[in-house]
């Protein structure tokens, strides 16, 4: 059984930490602004099995004029479930999310190799790349809801 709810951020740890952070230590899966209440940590369970998460942070972005702004950080899918669907799930869940809060706005810095996934469904990148230390190249995508 599948089920998405809102977890700590403590718990996005068993996931982030093998596929945003190997090789790093554990404390590297901690981001600033995990622990205000304005945060939202969804998890992705099968069965009682924590495989996904996403984080999302009440947060602007200079690039857009927007008021009410989420960026999704921390977005993550156990490799042996990725390619499943499970990642589309979780961000069409935060998207949902967001606009219960009157937000049409959802940003983030996609990884390279992620950016492809999220043109799918229907982000877009805005500006040049740019390389986040330790981790690689990045893109800002976007994606204004109606």
């Amino acid at each position: 059984m599948l089920t998405i709810r809102e977890i700590t951020a403590l718990e996005t740890y068993s996931v982030r930490h093998p596929v945003l952070r190997e090789g790093k230590p554990v404390e590297s899966c901690h981001f600033e602004g995990d622990e205000l209440h304005s945060t939202i940590h969804l998890g992705l369970f099968i069965n009682c099995a924590l495989i996904g998460v996403i984080s999302l942070f009440k947060n602007k972005n200079v690039n857009f004029t927007e008021k009410k702004q989420f960026q999704i950080r921390g977005m993550a899918v156990l490799k042996h479930h990725q390619k499943m669907g499970y990642g589309i799930k979780l961000v069409k869940e935060a998207e949902h999310i967001i606009q219960k809060y009157n937000c049409n706005l959802l940003w983030f810095n996609a990884r390279e190799t992620a950016v492809d996934f999220y043109k799918k469904m229907g982000y877009t990148v805005i500006g040049e790349s740019f390389i986040i230390k330790d981790i690689g190249t990045h893109f800002v995508m976007y994606k204004k809801l109606i």
